[in-house]
């Protein structure tokens, strides 16, 4: 089992930039892809980016591509999530995960360990 805890949410304006962190604990960091998946009221949660486990491979979803940027640092079992030119349909609880697989996993019945999530709000 993995503990995942986000931060860096917060309140920015349309074209504004936040850098969302998630620090995990538990099983070994570097084995696993990690993900980032976003919750707006009323909606399902959808997927947002992900990262395989060396870092090497990663994968967005279009309405973020270009925009947003995952990362992460085996060194501090730490994935991060870089949102660029944020709108306000980016408004959202964003939540870290953690899948059993190595390689992006898209689909969220491949992450077996979800963070609390931290919330984003883009004004207009």
């Amino acid at each position: 089992q993995v503990q995942l805890v986000e931060s860096g949410g917060g309140l920015v304006q349309a074209g504004g930039s936040l850098r969302l962190a998630c620090a995990a604990s538990g099983r070994t960091f570097s084995t696993y892809a990690m993900g980032w998946f976003r919750q707006a009221p009323g909606k399902e949660r959808e997927f947002v980016a992900s990262i395989s486990w060396t870092g090497g491979s990663t994968d967005y979803a279009a309405s973020v591509k270009g925009r947003f940027t995952i990362s992460r640092d085996n060194a501090k079992n730490s994935v991060y999530l870089q949102m660029n030119t944020l709108k306000p349909e980016d408004t959202a609880v964003y939540y870290c995960a953690a899948s059993r697989m190595p390689t992006p996993q898209s689909i969220a019945r491949m992450y077996n360990d979800w963070g609390q999530g931290t919330q984003v709000t883009v004004s207009s």
